[in-house]
């Protein structure tokens, strides 16, 4: 996999969480209990797509930018999209569909929770 970095990168944001759903095979990022992010593996448990969340309309833009970037796999395709794990996306553009994921998903939450989740992160609870 091109992105090696995306675990660590992942795992450095507040409150992230991360699990192996076994069913699936896939490596979920949560925050507050909701996917942001997944590594889909394969049956070699090799990464196959990077799968994430945008606003629709940069969802289909990117997509329509990037032959490495399709709509979400085994997932709602107006929201979710998925990312060659060899392709061509630029390590910064990654990283920024990324941090666009988190915070949809963070900000899916009530402010109150969304405080909740962060001040239990930072206090290592």
């Amino acid at each position: 996999m091109r992105y090696e970095w995306i675990d660590e990168y992942l795992l450095n944001k507040t409150g992230v969480t991360k699990d192996l759903q076994k069913d699936w095979n896939w490596i979920r990022y949560q925050i507050g209990g909701k996917m942001f992010a997944a590594v889909c593996l394969d049956e070699a448990d090799m990464p196959y797509y990077i799968t994430l969340k945008l606003e629709p309309s940069n969802g289909d833009f990117l997509r329509q930018q990037y032959e490495d970037i399709v709509p979400g796999y085994y997932m709602n395709k107006m929201h979710w999209n998925s990312v060659k794990p060899d392709g061509e996306v630029p390590d910064d553009l990654l990283k920024d569909m990324l941090d666009q994921s988190y915070q949809l998903v963070l900000g899916g939450f009530s402010r109150k929770k969304q405080k909740e989740i962060l001040e239990e992160a930072g206090s290592g609870v």
